[in-house]
């Protein structure tokens, strides 16, 4: 049974909230009783996000658009006390050597630009509140692999920039990741049809470690990189395919 905390009064921002993952994250600060802003590129349309949560739409590799996003987010909710950076992508499948660097472009883009963003402009607020950053980076972004090197690297910045974070607000904002492996989703069915479905990580339970590590039951832990695996490192012992959030449509130019 999940541990229940009190968010009150609180406001708790939620990036890719329009994909599994996120629309988990929103629907655990909604249901403790937080202001949810849940952010997505997908148009307010086709955007299925919590009831209670207030939608914004946005590009978060834009940055004029991601500080206006966080300025009007303070102004009108009054204060932001936690950030989770959700949004992100998977791709993959060739070497090195033959990955387009349009791939790596978007990985970057998405994966771990958007986390910067979002953390550099949410940070001025989080000071004020002592608040919290919880980013989702990968276990298989600790280690090189085959096929998906580029997913793998820009995770790796998502830890870094995690701790480079941590690091720098010492005392008055706290910044903390998750390292999931393979987590429960459609698009992850779509792409592994066939693995071991029962050693797979439900969405809500890494939910629960997110929202756990923006309260303050987590108020000592700062830095930390925390593993959300469950079995799935023995379905996929090459360290899996973490896709958080939904696919993207359209050119892999296209960005979230």
């Amino acid at each position: 049974m999940p541990v229940s905390y009190d968010f009150s009064g609180q406001v708790a921002v939620v990036t890719g909230a329009a994909g599994v993952l996120g629309g988990a994250v929103a629907t655990r600060f909604v249901d403790a009783g937080a202001s949810v802003v849940a952010v997505d590129v997908v148009d307010p349309v086709d955007a299925a996000v919590p009831d209670g949560a207030t939608y914004r739409q946005a590009d978060l590799t834009d940055e004029e658009t991601v500080a206006a996003l966080f300025e009007a987010v303070a102004e009108t909710e009054g204060r932001i006390d936690a950030l989770t950076n959700v949004a992100g992508t998977w791709r993959g499948g060739d070497p090195v050597d033959e990955t387009a660097v349009e791939t790596f472009d978007l990985l970057f883009d998405v994966n771990l630009r958007t986390a910067f963003l979002a953390t550099k402009h949410a940070l001025a607020h989080l000071r004020e509140t002592e608040g919290a950053v919880v980013s989702v980076s990968a276990r298989s972004g600790l280690s090189g692999g085959e096929g998906d090197a580029f997913y793998r690297a820009s995770k790796a910045g998502v830890k870094i920039l995690t701790e480079s974070v941590a690091e720098e607000n010492l005392g008055t904002v706290r910044a903390n990741c998750v390292l999931p492996s393979v987590i429960d989703t459609p698009m992850n069915r779509e792409m592994m049809s066939g693995a071991d479905l029962s050693a797979w990580v439900d969405p809500a339970d890494t939910a629960d470690v997110m929202h756990f590590l923006c309260s303050d039951g987590a108020a000592p832990t700062s830095g930390a990189a925390v593993p959300v695996d469950g079995e799935a490192r023995l379905a996929c012992p090459g360290g899996g395919r973490h896709a958080v959030g939904r696919p993207l449509a359209g050119s892999p130019g296209r960005r979230r």
